[in-house]
């Protein structure tokens, strides 16, 4: 018995148990952890919310300063050579958002238009043609477009460049063409017309 006390006395020797001091520290640091991991969790989560609210926002900008054409396309031909001369486009702000800058690449702005319009044809791409713009009904002095105002965007089609350069072969009967309207916020308005098989001094194209 003496025997078997003494071999568990030497089992149990030497051992001292945990201060509650060191239980303090380890919980802390816990705790600490805990604190950093959760912060960084959070700053993520806030740092895509936030990403998440500027992606949204930057498309509701776009849909407001969106183009509409507003009426018909009216076109001007030359009878005797049967060539397309002149394409009258009215526009609008689709919805209630932001001016939209129409200074038209013409005159004393070439140049210096924000919204570009390209035309195709068949046989010709011109990414940026020269244009002008004349305001139309209830509209002011500047070359905004706001809301409730309205602007026709006139093509000669025999001076794309400004410097009296046209096609090099000219729109003519039953010939097809592309013109986009880009302006610098907003989505691309596209006008596709098909000519007539015979063209008129003033048309409606559908």
């Amino acid at each position: 018995m003496d025997k078997l006390i003494k071999t568990i006395s030497r089992l149990h020797k030497g051992e001292r148990g945990m201060t509650g001091l060191e239980t303090a520290i380890i919980l802390i640091a816990f705790v600490t952890v805990a604190a950093v991991f959760g912060y960084a969790v959070l700053s993520a989560g806030l740092f895509s919310a936030e990403r998440g609210k500027e992606v949204i926002f930057a498309g509701v900008e776009q849909a407001k300063t969106n183009l509409e054409v507003s009426g018909s396309v009216i076109g001007y031909a030359n009878n005797e050579t049967q060539e397309l001369t002149t394409l009258l486009i009215t526009v609008k702000n689709a919805v209630a958002g932001n001016p939209i800058d129409m200074t038209p690449n013409w005159g004393d702005t070439l140049g210096q238009n924000k919204t570009v319009i390209s035309l195709k044809t068949a046989t010709e791409y011109l990414p940026n043609i020269a244009w002008n713009v004349t305001p139309v009904g209830a509209a002011d002095s500047d070359y905004l477009l706001e809301v409730g105002e309205q602007f026709q965007i006139e093509i000669d089609l025999t001076n794309l460049d400004g410097n009296g350069t046209g096609l090099a072969i000219p729109l003519g009967p039953n010939d097809k063409f592309s013109i986009q309207v880009k302006p610098a916020l907003g989505s691309t308005i596209i006008v596709q017309r098909t000519l007539p098989p015979e063209l008129d001094t003033v048309m409606d194209l559908y």
